[in-house]
């Protein structure tokens, strides 16, 4: 068996769904324009240049989730994958899923967006694994605050390391590994695997990818 993972945003998505979120509460009256758009864009800003500090990020991007209740949480949730996350699920992306589905590969969605705003996004995708930066939670509703290590950067290779292992496996359990990407945040967990993939990579990913003879694809 070998194991196929895929980042999420602007991966198989052509948007980012953290941004995406934000700009949805912003829409929504939740969150305040001028406080929040600015800090939005400016987090965002630095995650593609390689220079986001995650916690820092979190305090911003989790804080809104402790203020509501889940039931709130997820009346807002359907509204944001109507309005934001279904016209920008890619379908090459769906189609190369699908691939390694139909090869019995073991398909998992590993990114560093927070659980609560990805699970129904992988649940549209038909992807069973989530690694996902989890949220801590207490009876029932979020706290704001990160549970265990963010699934970033490094992260990710520890997530997915705990993920295999619950289930008795490691890397080594797979004929083959993959991973797609379109980040050069992504650079520690693309080493790690026997089959890198850039997607529409930024200008660093691209470079890197060039020089090293990974592959290199789109699916906008």
């Amino acid at each position: 068996m070998e194991l196929a993972l895929f980042d999420l945003d602007n991966t198989l998505l052509s948007g980012d769904s953290d941004y995406e979120w934000a700009q949805f509460l912003i829409e929504e009256g939740v969150l305040d324009r001028p406080l929040y758009e600015a800090a939005n864009q400016r987090f965002y800003d630095q995650y593609k240049a390689g220079k986001l500090d995650i916690y820092e990020f979190l305090d911003f991007q989790l804080a809104p989730l402790a203020r509501y209740p889940r039931e709130q949480l997820d009346l807002w949730h359907d509204a944001f994958m109507q309005r934001k996350i279904l016209p920008i699920i890619r379908a090459k992306g769906r189609s190369l899923l699908a691939q390694h589905r139909d090869r019995g590969n073991l398909c998992a969605i590993i990114t560093s967006t927070n659980a609560f705003v990805t699970g129904p996004i992988a649940r549209e995708l038909g992807v069973a694994h989530l690694l996902a930066t989890e949220i801590e939670a207490i009876d029932g509703r979020y706290t704001g605050r990160p549970r265990g290590t963010p699934c970033f950067r490094e992260g990710k290779i520890a997530c997915l390391d705990r993920w295999l292992l619950g289930q008795g496996r490691s890397a080594a359990s797979f004929s083959a590994s993959w991973f797609y990407s379109d980040s050069l945040n992504d650079l520690p967990l693309l080493e790690h695997v026997t089959h890198p993939v850039a997607v529409d990579p930024d200008q660093v990913l691209r470079r890197t990818a060039l020089e090293r003879g990974w592959d290199v694809i789109s699916l906008a």
